[in-house]
C-alpha cells in the first residue's frame, strides 16, 4: 500500500492511497483528498508584488545617486527586510501545515511509503507568467523536507518518482487525456478537468486526482528501482521502465451485490407507516378545580395541584416556612424566595435614634 502525492497549482497537494494486490493489479482506495492553499498563495502573490515594487524604487534611488535620498533609501531597505520576513514566515507555516496534512493522510490510510513527484522536473520556467508565478510560490522544497521529517517519526518512507506524463495519461488505460476547463464545459479547452477519449475506459475527473493515481501506481510497480542518493541521502526512483510502466494502471474492481435485486414483477404494495402509539383508553378522571384538566391522550391529570407560592403580602423579614417537605417552588411562581428562606432585615427597618431623648442613669 502506498500514498501518491501530486503537486498542483491552485490545489497545492492532492493525495490518495493505492494497493498492490497479489495478482499484480493496483486498486485505488477511495477518491483521495486535496490540500487547498489558494488564500495563502494569493497573500504570497501580494507580498511578492510589494517586494518587487520596493526593489524597483530602491534601484531607482541608487541610479540617481543623490545624497538627499539616503534617508528614503534606508527606509525602503527596512521595509524590504520586513516584507521578506513576512514572506519567509508565511512560507514556513505553509510548508509545515502541508507536510503535516500529507503525513496525516498516510497515517490514516495505513501505507508504509509515500510516493512524491520529483521536484527537479517541476522547475518554474517556460510555462507562462501565471503558471511560473504559482509554481514559484508553493515552496515545494520546504514541504518535501518537512514531509520526510514528519514521516520518519512514524516509520513511513518518502520516495520521489519521475513526474513525466502523470497528468497527461489516463490512470486506467494510459491513453493521452483531453483536458477541459470544467466538467460541464466538455468542449472548452482548459487544464482542470481531464477526460479519457477511449470508449472502453471513459474515465474523467480532476486532473490532480488522476495524477496521484498515476504516481502511486508508478511507484508501486517500480519498487525494485528505488535507490538512495549519495549526496542527499533521499530514496528516489530515477528512471521509468517501459515494461513496468505498462502495468502501472489502476484497476477498477466490479461491485458484487449480495443478491440479485433486478425487478422481475410488479412492485408489491407497501403498508402505510404505522401510527404512533396512543392511549387506548380514556385518561383517568382527576379532581375538578380551577385549573381544569389536560386533554386526553397526553400527560395524566390525576396529579395534585402545584404548591402555591408564599403569601404575596410578606413583611421585610418574615417568609413562611413549610411544616411538611421541601417545596422550592416559591421563586418559580413569583414569591421572590423559597418557602423556607429567611431574609436578613434591612437597615431602614431599624428605628432611627432620637437625639432629643436622653437615656442613662441620673447619677
Amino acid at each position: 500500500m502506498a500514498l501518491g502525492v501530486d503537486w498542483g497549482l491552485n490545489t497545492l497537494l492532492s493525495a490518495g492511497a493505492a494497493r498492490l494486490r497479489a495478482d499484480g493489479t493496483i486498486t485505488a482506495l477511495g477518491a483521495g483528498a486535496q490540500f487547498r492553499a489558494a488564500g495563502v498563495v494569493a497573500k504570497q502573490h501580494r507580498l511578492r508584488r510589494t517586494s518587487e515594487h520596493l526593489h524597483g524604487k530602491t534601484g531607482h534611488y541608487t541610479r540617481l545617486a543623490d545624497p538627499a535620498l539616503d534617508g528614503k533609501h534606508a527606509v525602503l531597505a527596512e521595509e524590504i527586510r520586513r516584507v521578506s520576513a513576512r514572506r519567509s514566515n508565511l512560507n514556513d507555516a505553509l510548508a509545515r501545515s502541508a507536510a503535516r496534512w500529507a503525513v496525516d493522510q498516510a497515517i490514516a490510510a495505513g501505507p508504509t511509503v509515500i510516493y512524491l513527484e520529483d521536484l527537479r522536473s517541476l522547475e518554474a520556467r517556460g510555462m507562462g507568467r501565471t503558471t511560473n508565478t504559482c509554481l514559484s510560490q508553493t515552496v515545494r522544497g520546504q514541504i518535501a523536507d518537512r514531509m520526510r521529517h514528519f514521516a520518519a517519526e512514524t516509520g513511513i518512507a518518502v520516495v520521489t518518482v519521475p513526474a513525466g506524463n502523470t497528468s497527461r495519461h489516463c490512470p486506467h488505460c494510459l491513453t493521452p487525456l483531453r483536458h477541459r476547463k470544467a466538467p460541464d464545459r466538455p468542449t472548452t479547452p482548459g487544464w482542470k478537468w481531464a477526460l479519457c477519449p477511449q470508449p472502453d475506459c471513459g474515465w474523467q475527473g480532476d486532473r490532480d486526482q488522476g495524477a496521484w493515481r498515476r504516481i502511486a501506481a508508478r511507484g508501486l510497480t517500480h519498487q525494485t528501482k528505488s535507490v538512495t542518493d549519495r549526496t542527499s541521502g533521499q530514496v528516489v526512483i530515477r528512471t521509468v521502465a517501459g515494461r513496468l510502466e505498462a502495468t502501472a494502471v489502476i484497476t477498477t474492481i466490479p461491485k458484487t451485490a449480495g443478491s440479485d435485486r433486478s425487478k422481475t414483477g410488479p412492485t408489491r404494495p407497501r403498508t402505510h407507516r404505522p401510527a404512533p402509539r396512543r392511549r387506548g383508553v380514556p385518561s383517568p378522571v382527576g379532581p375538578h378545580g380551577l385549573a381544569g384538566k389536560r386533554p386526553e391522550g397526553h400527560a395524566p391529570t390525576d396529579r395534585p395541584r402545584l404548591p402555591r407560592a408564599a403569601h404575596r403580602h410578606q413583611s421585610v423579614t418574615t417568609i413562611s416556612t413549610p411544616t411538611t417537605r421541601h417545596k422550592p417552588r416559591g421563586a418559580a411562581l413569583g414569591a421572590g424566595f423559597h418557602l423556607h428562606a429567611h431574609a436578613s432585615p434591612p437597615r431602614w427597618t431599624d428605628p432611627a435614634p432620637d437625639p432629643t431623648v436622653r437615656t442613662g442613669s441620673l447619677s
